[in-house]
């Protein structure tokens, strides 16, 4: 007699799904049970579609002759394991079925002694969670009764199989008050104490395996790491946050603009000069001066530069800084945009037009009426424009600055920056608020509280964001403006700009250094890195591979994580 156990999908035989149980005599005697030798099937069905976590077992046991069974048989028992010890204790049999053995035939001869009447035999054992089980299990052993006394001997076993128990869905808890803990994969933590818990991650994880930890008692919790081991910080409260240092000589900063993977570096000063860094901020080199700059901006690959002047010319340069040219005119320039490749340029002038470039500066074509314009944005490829103005509205292109849109309400618009696409838009108010567009334009929301916003950098994809206040702090969010946190010092923060990733920032503010910020994407490699939170912070961590724990949950019932 052999028995199997298969998944049931939701259909007519199991409302919310459940398990298969199937028997049958070995006809072939080869210790499989073959389709064509089921002869009994029944179902353990879920009682409700929510996932219990919970395996199905089976087991046989001996029927005789009687009412069910003429000739004699075995009975099939299947239900779930509600008590999880891997054996189908009687409480938990929620269906059972019979085998039965059919009419006795003519008697044949006499077979050799070796085989002459033996009985197949099953004998079920709980099989302990491990290399073949992970979450525990039945082994199932099967093989001729050679001694004929009714029980399956070890001796006697030719085959072994398993029926392993599915990932249970709820969480095993383990309740800690130690000062500190050694954890175990595929277990949670609740970190019971007034003083603090620290809980180190598992030496030797699988793929796949987690942990969780939740703060109960007031002193909070601290995850811990092994040499090699690091945990992904991307989208948690404080994950993202900025490492600030100071950088070059300090000035009145107007402008900033950045490579794409901010190796190269411009910033200019309403007091004259203008400097540029091709190695990440360590060092940066004058390259003019006597001019009152307001503002800079960068191709991709930081060679091709353009900045404005306020009462002067519009200044180019296609090798990084080291020679420049400038185009002869007189206005007040307020501001500039470049393209990825530096062909397309975008400049406005105060009480002026905008004027659009489609071959790098060349040549120029003024756009729309005068305004009081004050900023400019473009998208990487210049198809994609905004323009802001001080008192009026924004105003949005979608032709490469052919035609303009007047869009939002009117405010006193500060800055503005694009995604590479052009389809997220950001735009800041003097003591209003910074205000956000997820379609290119057509439609503006305000999306934080009113401060003095000044300048705002984006990164690519338009999700990590950074803006500067006048007198307050930087501001940083990590889900396109959904939620601000502050970051850096407070000061004159004027003017912003961000690498491709979102992961380097560069910041200036009036009267000081510029700051260089790096944003973090994980806790520190090794025994140095931690996270940690508070009491009611929770947070699982799954290992990915390479000794990296990746979030994929948490509760934060304070203001961050603390990420070192």
């Amino acid at each position: 007699m052999l028995m199997r156990v298969k998944p049931e999908a939701v259909g007519v035989n199991c409302s919310f799904g459940g398990a298969r149980v199937e028997a049958g005599l070995d006809a072939d005697n080869n210790h499989v049970l073959a389709d064509s030798e089921v002869t009994s099937t029944q179902y353990s069905c879920n009682a409700t579609a929510v996932a219990d976590g919970l395996s199905t077992l089976a087991r046989m046991r001996a029927e005789p002759a009687g009412s069910h069974c003429a000739q004699g048989g075995s009975q099939v028992l299947a239900g779930k394991d509600l008590n999880r010890n891997n054996v189908l204790d009687d409480a938990e049999v929620t269906s059972s079925t019979y085998v039965c053995g059919g009419a006795p035939g003519a008697t044949g001869a006499v077979g050799a002694a070796a085989s002459n009447g033996r009985d197949s035999l099953l004998a079920f054992a709980a099989e302990a969670p491990g290399g073949t089980c992970a979450y525990g299990g039945q082994r199932v052993q099967s093989g001729l009764d050679l001694n004929a006394n009714g029980v399956l001997d070890a001796a006697e076993v030719t085959a072994t199989a398993y029926v392993c128990a599915a990932a249970p869905a709820d969480t095993r808890w383990v309740s800690v008050t130690a000062s500190s803990v050694q954890t175990e994969s595929n277990t949670g933590y609740q970190a019971n104490s007034s003083t603090g818990v620290t809980l180190t991650l598992p030496p030797a994880p699988t793929v796949g395996d987690w942990i969780k930890v939740v703060g109960v008692g007031s002193g909070g919790w601290t995850i811990a790491q092994n040499a090699g081991q690091r945990i992904e910080t991307r989208g948690l409260p404080g994950g993202t946050d900025f490492d600030w240092r100071s950088v070059a000589p300090n000035g009145s900063w107007s402008g900033l603009g950045s490579s794409a993977d901010a190796t190269r570096l411009a910033a200019t000063s309403t007091t004259g000069e203008l400097y540029t860094s091709d190695d990440s901020g360590a060092s940066w080199v004058p390259r003019l001066t006597g001019q009152v700059w307001s503002g800079v901006a960068s191709s991709s690959d930081g060679l091709a530069l353009l900045a404005a002047t306020n009462g002067g010319a519009l200044y180019r340069s296609t090798d990084g800084g080291n020679n420049w040219s400038n185009d002869g005119s007189s206005q007040a320039w307020t501001a500039v945009a470049s393209s990825a490749d530096g062909s397309r340029l975008v400049a406005t002038a105060y009480l002026g037009q905008i004027w659009t470039s489609s071959d790098g500066g060349s040549s120029w074509t003024a756009r729309e009426s005068n305004r009081a314009w004050r900023a400019v944005a473009s998208s990487a490829d210049g198809r994609v424009l905004v323009a802001a103005t001080n008192g009026a509205q924004l105003y949005v292109s979608t032709d490469y600055g052919v035609s303009w849109t007047p869009r939002a309400s009117g405010q006193f618009w500060w800055a503005t920056a694009a995604s590479a696409d052009g389809s997220i838009l950001y735009a800041t108010v003097d003591t209003g608020a910074v205000w956000v567009s997820t379609d290119s334009g057509t439609t503006w929301e305000p999306r934080s509280v009113n401060r003095d916003w000044r300048g705002i950098a984006t990164s690519a994809d338009g999700r990590y964001v950074v803006a500067a206040t006048s007198g307050g702090r930087l501001y940083e969010s990590s889900d396109s403006g959904q939620t601000w946190r502050a970051t850096s010092d407070a000061g004159a923060w004027t003017a912003v700009a961000s690498s491709a990733d979102g992961v380097k920032v560069a910041a200036a503010k009036s009267g000081s250094a510029i700051q260089l910020g790096t944003r973090r994407t994980s806790t520190t490699l090794g025994t140095a890195g931690s996270i940690s939170g508070g009491q009611q912070d929770s947070l699982e961590l799954q290992y990915v591979g390479g000794g990296v724990f990746m979030p994929v949950g948490y509760v934060l019932a304070n203001v961050a994580f603390v990420v070192r």
